[in-house]
């Protein structure tokens, strides 16, 4: 009987010293191969101020550009670790570019074929350049938002220029990262 208690303490002892030896190596190995993680800044940081130039509108809808780079200032100020500096000799940065303006109809109704829906697509080509290496930190990039809107719910084409003009400054904003 002694014996028996003894094989069973040695099992016992055996289970748990290779349990803890298996945990033991799980534990050290980790979060080993996540390196990926980094709480690094995901825009460049050697830039420190931004001067954002009124974009060229190519198209016939005017006030659209002034929507547009007033939301891209406002968006970079907020998302950025950027300042927006009023004066271009002052800015390490600036970001300009040009904007195509386009509307188009949705849906429209039966009978008369007057649209009951419509939809602003904005298009921008964006450049960013360093103005203290003279490097081009986007080069051309295009990028489009659109927003959708309907006369018959009392919105009008500035409701959606607008949406559309903010929807386009977050994604500039997004171009001004750093490449993963």
């Amino acid at each position: 009987m002694e014996k028996e208690c003894h094989k069973e303490t040695r099992k016992v002892i055996f289970v748990f010293f290779f349990s803890s030896i298996v945990a033991a190596c799980l534990g050290f190995s980790g979060c080993g191969g996540m390196s990926d993680y980094s709480n690094e800044s995901l825009f460049p940081e050697d830039v420190a101020s931004v001067y954002v130039e009124m974009f060229d509108n190519t198209s016939f809808w005017r006030g659209v550009e002034y929507e547009l780079t007033d939301a891209l200032a406002k968006r970079i100020e907020a998302d950025t670790p950027y300042k927006i500096i009023s004066s271009r000799d002052r800015a390490d940065t600036i970001i300009s570019g040009q904007i195509q303006v386009n509307e188009l109809a949705l849906t429209s109704e039966r009978e008369t074929g007057r649209a009951l829906e419509k939809e602003v697509q904005l298009r921008a080509v964006v450049n960013w350049k360093n103005l203290k290496t003279g490097d081009l930190l986007i080069d051309n990039r295009s990028v489009a938002a659109s927003a959708s809107f309907s006369e018959w719910q009392n919105q009008g084409f500035n409701y959606a220029s607008t949406l559309a003009a903010n929807n386009l400054a977050r994604k500039i904003v997004e171009l001004m990262e750093k490449e993963w």
